[in-house]
């Protein structure tokens, strides 16, 4: 399970140190792909499978299916960590994400999120007010 926040710094070759809470999870392989509020969903291999295969259960005729299968599969790139746990994120996901040197990496359960540190900064200042608020369950059966 992915938990926490974490500052790592891209390098000059596009390079991000995964965290080290995250390694047994990702040492085999990540898939890169695009996720909403502009930032980048990190799948272990097999927890990548497992949501494409639930997004293909969608109708064919589903436009909004067909569309979130072609944006998320489409920006999705399969890597492997080398030695110092690294791993180089494409051009086109740092340019879709707004990535800087400054990252912010979060768990997200079955899944860590990329962020630019600014733009991370931002959707928590503008989310955490509402969510130490929340008076109705959001989640059903959570609290």
């Amino acid at each position: 399970m992915f938990l926490g926040t974490y500052a790592p710094k891209l390098d000059d070759k596009g390079r991000l140190i995964l965290p080290a809470k995250f390694r047994d999870e990702l040492s085999h392989g990540v898939v890169l792909t695009r996720g909403q509020e502009r930032c980048l969903y990190v799948f272990p291999e097999k927890e990548f499978e497992r949501h494409v295969e639930l997004i293909r259960e969608a109708p064919l005729t589903s436009k909004a299916g067909r569309d979130f299968l072609r944006l998320f599969l489409s920006g999705a790139s399969s890597e492997i960590p080398d030695k110092q746990f690294r791993v180089t994120i494409p051009p086109a996901l740092r340019e879709y994400a707004g990535l800087s040197r400054d990252l912010t990496v979060i768990g997200a359960g079955t899944r860590a999120e990329i962020w630019d540190t600014s733009s991370w900064e931002s959707y928590y200042a503008e989310k955490e007010q509402s969510f130490s608020e929340t008076e109705e369950e959001v989640i059903p059966g959570l609290f």
